[in-house]
Order: C-alpha cells, then structure tokens, then sequence
C-alpha cells in the first residue's frame, strides 16, 4: 500500500538514525561508563592519600572514565572523602573495607561533579565523531577508509576546545570555594587578571594526548570491527565485536600516547596548585620543559610511569563506553526501520 497512516517518518542520516539519537546513546553510554570506571579511580585516589597525605593546596587527577578531573584539597577536613581514615593493604583489601565501612556508595565518591562536565564532552565528542566520519568517508573518495582518523582528531579538537574553559572555571572555583551563583564573577575575574586566552591553558598539552589517542583509537577501532565481522561472517558487529574492537585499540592507543598523559598529569596538577594559591598560572611550565624536566629526573622510563595502571583503566573505559553506544545506536536504527515501515503501510 502507498498510503500513510498520518505518522510522520523520522528524519535520518547516513547511519540511520538521527543526532539527537546519536546524543542519547552516547549519554547513556557515558553514564554506565563512569558507573563501571570510577570505583577503580576511588580506591586508586584512597591509596594514593594513604601513601603520602593531601595537605592544603595539594592537587590530584581524578577521573570517571570519561575525563580527567583536577581536584584541589581545599582544607583538612578528614571529612573529605579522599581523606577518610582507613588502612589499606593493596587495591583488593581497600575496596573489601571502604565498602564495609562507608557503605557502597563511597565507591562513587566526587562522581556528580565531574559528570556536569564529562557527559557533555563525551556527547559532543561521539556525535561530532559520527557525523564527520560520514561527510569525510563521501569525499575522501578512494582514501574513505582514513576517514576515522581524521574524524577523530577533529572531534576531540572540537570536544576538548569546548570543554577546556568549563574544567578550568570548575577548578577554580573549587579552589575559592565559591558557589554557582559566583560564576560569573570568577569568568570576569580570570579574563580580568590574565585574559580570555587563560581560560584554554593547558588546552596544549591534553590536545598533544587527546587528538594522537583519538585518531588512533577510532582507526583501530573501525578497523578491527570490520576484521571481526568479516572473520565471523556477519554484516552487523555483536556486542561481544565492539567490545573487543574498543579493549584492543584503547589499549594500543594508550600505550603509544602514555608519556603525553604523564606530561599533561604533571602540567594539570601544577596549575591547579597554582589557582589554589591564587597566583598566576603563566607561571606554569611549558609542555616541553616539563618532558625535558622527567627525563632529567627519571630518564626516558619516567615517561612512561604508570603504563599498567593507564592501560587497566583505559581498555574497559573504551571499551564499555563504545559497546553501550553501538548498542544504543542499533537500538534506535532498528526502532527507526520499524516506525518507517509503520508508515508506509
């Protein structure tokens, strides 16, 4: 029948489905990703305070699973969830006594902050990803299959540009222990002391881990995809395929971009220590001093600290993460196909 039942087709794109589809199943997968990801930084940050305490001032990386978060230690209050008391005998033993002691909950201690920031980077990150993987693989022609590379690149440029500002007035105002009625005063402050470019310090350096991881993350990752597939004879990736895709190629991508992420750690704690002193942060070192400073002091191994630890985090990170919004994106494709043929009839 040609007819039509008065419903109207949803509007799709090339990969049939629509952005704002895109948006929610990246949201979706980045909130299950920060559910799975981020107990293991909490143990990781309780280890860390117990092995040389935070005083006043100090600075560590916090991250969900999404993003890297610079927190300050405002006080010594041990109230403060990374200074709760508390002996810990390795990573298995704290997460036995924290939940017994403090309830499960604590595991996702410090998460509701950093997801204000983090689900709309991780968003517009995906979404961007996906259109621009389309529109290139059109007109790259013969070279389409470099298109996720330069995808990519081109949307953790755009995610990171977007967010660079956001996480910086965050820290700040962490630092001033001001509230959100504040924020326009703390914006006018910072561009008043130190200029708009202030608000994107430290963009340089997470753009130096960020953009590489990126290009090469999404390469392997379409790559292997499409190997798995052809090798199991199916035209559509299980659950099973995306999530191996995303383990392997967030693991290759950490590996080859770990002493960008030592060098950015460094240069993230050294301005946020800066803002919680209220001194300028154009005292902070460049990008290279510091990667000259660590081999200096540790040697070229000292690039490379905390390969295992990154790469424990990162693989089921990416890997949870790009399953949940494959599956979403299958979800609302084949929700999509259906509604069409519903209207059609």
């Amino acid at each position: 029948m040609s007819g039509n039942s008065g419903k109207n087709p949803v509007p799709v794109d090339t990969n049939g489905i629509t952005p704002f589809q895109q948006m929610l199943a990246s949201c979706s997968g980045a909130l299950l990703t920060s559910l799975f990801v981020t107990p293991l930084d909490v143990v990781k940050i309780r280890l860390q305070a117990q092995k040389s305490p935070f005083p006043k001032g100090k600075c560590f990386v916090y991250c969900n699973g999404l993003m890297d978060h610079t927190c300050v230690c405002t006080n010594g209050n041990s109230k403060a969830w990374y200074k709760a008391p508390g002996h810990f005998n390795g990573t298995l033993d704290a997460f036995i006594k924290i939940v017994r002691r403090e309830g499960i909950k604590s595991l996702w201690s410090g998460l509701p902050p950093t997801l204000i920031m983090a689900v709309p980077a991780t968003v517009i990150y995906f979404t961007c990803y996906d259109q621009l993987r389309a529109a290139l693989r059109v007109r790259m022609g013969s070279h389409a299959e470099e298109a996720p590379l330069l995808a990519g690149a081109l949307a953790r440029v755009g995610s990171v540009t977007v967010i660079s500002p956001l996480e910086l007035i965050r820290t700040k105002m962490q630092s001033q222990r001001s509230s959100y009625r504040e924020l326009s005063e703390v914006i006018h402050s910072a561009v008043r002391n130190e200029g708009w470019r202030s608000l994107w310090r430290g963009w340089g350096p997470t753009l130096l881990r960020d953009v590489p991881f990126s290009a090469m993350y999404w390469y392997n990752y379409e790559k292997g995809k499409a190997w798995l597939c052809k090798h199991n004879n199916i035209r559509e990736p299980t659950f099973a395929i995306t999530f191996i895709s995303g383990a392997v190629s967030g693991s290759i991508a950490s590996i080859v971009t770990l002493p960008f992420d030592v060098v950015k750690t460094r240069r993230q704690v050294e301005i946020g220590e800066l803002q919680a002193m209220n001194l300028s942060s154009k005292a902070s070192s460049s990008t290279l001093s510091v990667m000259i400073k660590i081999v200096a002091e540790n040697g070229v191994g000292g690039l490379f600290v905390g390969f295992l630890p990154r790469v424990i985090k990162v693989a089921p990170a990416c890997a949870i993460m790009i399953s949940c919004y494959e599956f979403g994106k299958a979800f609302f494709r084949k929700h999509n196909q259906e509604r069409l043929l519903t209207s059609t009839t």
